[in-house]
């Protein structure tokens, strides 16, 4: 009843009910900015509204770990755990962002390009005529053919410069869920050389 009664939904909800929270919160239509892992963008539930521009990457965290309070009971059993001059507990959590609908200025700034293509630094993939780009900041600038690009490309994504056309994950996804028709293999994975890459979005210039 809550819900319904909200506008904007500003919030941090659990990480592990991160998929059925974003299906809440498109299901009654509401606008939101909430924090979430990086990585549940490979998610088949939730790639989805990336891909279509119903969800996207919000400002100000762009990398690194966050710090998280937590109660005085929680065991501080990981890395990057502590206690703060204030004598409250915090975790470090990798792979934090913004996950909103809430349009920005900045989304839609293009991203720079500078580098050329070349075979030999942009190796074809065994089973998808698409080439592989290993950071985001080499996307070739003379290249309009599909690229496949880390998840962190969502950071700089630009929906005016790039088209998102699939995703596969390096643990394998079945290609009709990603949108991609690999070649001989049932699971979704890109291979170089016959070997397994990590997770990959796949774009095209507009």
């Amino acid at each position: 009843e809550l819900l319904k009664e909200a506008d904007i939904v500003v919030t941090n909800p659990p990480f592990s009910l991160f998929r059925e929270y974003i299906g809440q919160l498109m299901e009654y239509q509401k606008k939101f900015l909430i924090i979430g892992n990086m990585n549940s963008i490979t998610c088949k539930e939730i790639f989805p509204y990336v891909q279509n521009n119903k969800m996207w990457i919000g400002p100000s965290i762009s990398s690194g770990d966050r710090k998280f309070y937590v109660p005085d009971d929680y065991p501080l059993n990981a890395a990057g755990c502590g206690v703060d001059k204030d004598g409250r507990k915090y975790i470090r959590v990798k792979g934090v962002r913004w996950f909103t609908n809430l349009d920005y200025k900045e989304r839609h700034e293009d991203i720079i390009l500078y580098k050329s293509y070349s075979p030999e630094e942009y190796p074809t993939y065994d089973n998808y005529d698409a080439i592989n780009v290993s950071k985001t900041a080499d996307i070739p600038c003379d290249y309009d053919g599909v690229m496949g690009v880390p998840i962190t490309f969502i950071d700089k994504y630009n929906p005016d410069q790039f088209e998102i056309l699939g995703m596969s994950a390096s643990a394998g996804y079945n290609a009709d869920i990603v949108g991609i028709p690999f070649k001989g293999d049932k699971d979704a994975r890109p291979l170089i050389n016959g070997k397994n890459t990590y997770a990959r979005i796949f774009i095209k210039k507009k």
